[in-house]
């Protein structure tokens, strides 16, 4: 079965993402439709291909060895928003802190948190992303989900959301979403993307290749209630480096590529603060960053 039109071969990826690692892509596409979307991935599954999905690229991590397969980035009417009285329709592509940062516009409140989380829609469905107190699922009307069969529009019930989790997997990319949201004064919600904005600068670093948070929040008790960064300050790791690679010196829970670091650089980095908590405080952190292409296992998950 021939590819459908304009996928592209051996693609780099590393300039799709914020971190700024990793290598190229077999094949890569920018659909804008629905219908071109089931397409490649009808394409994809006839030819036993995998399948990854890169939004902001700003909670991803590719291997150095890049994807054996094929990658997706949303464009065209899957980026645009639509306003309307009481909510929001959006493409599964539109970066979500310019979506957050326009309900000011529509006197609209309940996705205020969004400006914090560098991601797109679908990207933030598919992780049930939270901020601040803000959490996708509960603004969440529905959202179409494209797979090799065709389109499937499910409520918030059916993507089982967990903490940063749902149940998107393999062939499946959410292309449009509904949120639903509340009047209120554009006053207001400008005030409170304001101090959103200014918390995220005091607390965490800007102006840097990262890809967000490493970690995700612990729920064991031997955490004592302590955030990932700061079991990970706490065990030492706050500059500590590996390569180009280093926890940043302003939260721990960030990665930095500040020295031409290669993803193994970051793996080997990511591993070593997992083994440092784990030494200290029995806790073993669980990594928040996306995966494509293949890692040294290994060293991913522990050292």
């Amino acid at each position: 079965m021939s590819s459908p039109a304009g996928v592209e071969r051996d693609f780099d990826l590393a300039r799709l993402t914020t971190v700024r690692t990793g290598g190229e892509a077999d094949f890569y596409a920018r659909p804008s439709s629905n219908k071109a979307v089931v397409e490649l991935l009808a394409w994809a599954s006839s030819e036993n291909l995998a399948v990854g999905v890169i939004g902001s690229g700003s909670n991803l991590l590719i291997a150095d060895k890049g994807f054996r397969g094929l990658v997706i980035k949303l464009d065209g009417h899957l980026t645009e928003v639509h306003f309307e009285d009481d909510g929001v329709l959006s493409g599964g592509g539109a970066r979500l802190p310019r979506l957050a940062a326009k309900t000011a516009e529509h006197a609209l409140s309940g996705l205020e948190f969004g400006v914090n989380i560098p991601g797109t829609v679908g990207g933030a469905i598919r992780m049930n992303a939270n901020a601040y107190g803000g959490e996708l699922a509960s603004v969440l009307e529905w959202a179409e989900v494209a797979s090799p069969e065709g389109i499937e529009r499910r409520v918030p019930e059916d993507f089982e959301f967990t903490y940063r989790h749902s149940n998107i997997s393999g062939y499946q990319v959410v292309t449009r979403a509904q949120f639903r949201l509340t009047a209120s004064t554009t006053e207001a919600v400008k005030a409170k993307l304001a101090d959103l904005r200014d918390r995220r600068k005091a607390a965490q670093p800007a102006g840097i290749k990262t890809f967000g948070s490493t970690f995700k929040n612990p729920d064991d008790p031997r955490a004592a209630g302590r955030t990932a960064g700061q079991l990970l300050e706490a065990a030492g790791c706050k500059g500590l480096e590996q390569g180009g690679a280093r926890f940043s010196p302003k939260h721990a829970n960030f990665v930095e590529n500040f020295k031409d670091a290669t993803t193994s650089d970051i793996v080997a980095l990511i591993a070593a603060g997992r083994e440092r908590v784990e030494q200290q405080f029995g806790v073993r952190l669980e990594t928040e960053v996306q995966v494509l292409g293949e890692l040294d296992t290994a060293l991913w998950e522990s050292r």
